[in-house]
């Protein structure tokens, strides 16, 4: 039963990460910026079957608890009718569903629709050519339960947040984080893109 309530909670946690795209657990970025604010998102994300297969207990087999298909991220277009998905592939390997993406978004506050879902957690200041972008991954946790962390650590271990932008002037920028540290942080992160 603790077992249980612990991977209960550890969904949820992982459900509040609204930037992480619904719960993926691993995920990596790649962004060019033209110089008109359009541009091109590459991404590639990671499930663990294990969590996949996680959601589906007690009955709901047939219902996909977490986003990997297609049709998800068609959804997601439907509602930014400034992005359109150009091309999208998907595979498993014998750890993970493995979906890979590629997105024209018009312009950079349609991006920040795309990675910030909520609307709150991300700040864009300048123009294309000249500006900042930051983006807040976690809140921060408060009194996170040791048996919840020592599960996070097992489950995430090998999933990482990598991130890449190639901006009009030339300049690249990038970050990496592995999702533990991010779901476990008891202090807020963020990461800002100067160019």
């Amino acid at each position: 039963m603790k077992k249980t309530k612990n991977k209960t909670i550890l969904i949820i946690i992982i459900f509040s990460l609204g930037f992480l795209f619904s719960s993926c657990l691993g995920i990596d970025f790649d962004i060019s910026l033209n110089s008109n604010g359009s541009g091109i998102l590459t991404l590639e994300y990671r499930v663990s079957k294990h969590l996949d297969s996680l959601g589906r207990l007690d009955g709901n087999e047939r219902w996909n608890t977490i986003p990997t298909g297609r049709a998800d991220i068609e959804r997601t277009m439907d509602r930014l009718p400034e992005m359109k998905l150009l091309s999208y592939s998907s595979s498993e390997d014998e750890k993970d569903i493995i979906s890979n993406a590629r997105i024209e978004f018009e312009t950079i506050q349609a991006l920040l629709s795309f990675l910030d879902t909520i609307g709150a957690r991300s700040v864009y200041r300048g123009n294309p050519n000249s500006g900042s972008l930051e983006l807040t991954l976690s809140e921060g946790r408060d009194n996170i339960n040791s048996s919840l962390s020592r599960l996070t650590t097992e489950v995430f271990s090998s999933y990482m947040v990598n991130m890449r932008m190639n901006f009009p002037n030339g300049r690249n920028s990038s970050f990496s984080f592995p999702i533990n540290d991010i779901l476990s942080s008891p202090d807020r992160v963020t990461v800002e893109f100067n160019w």
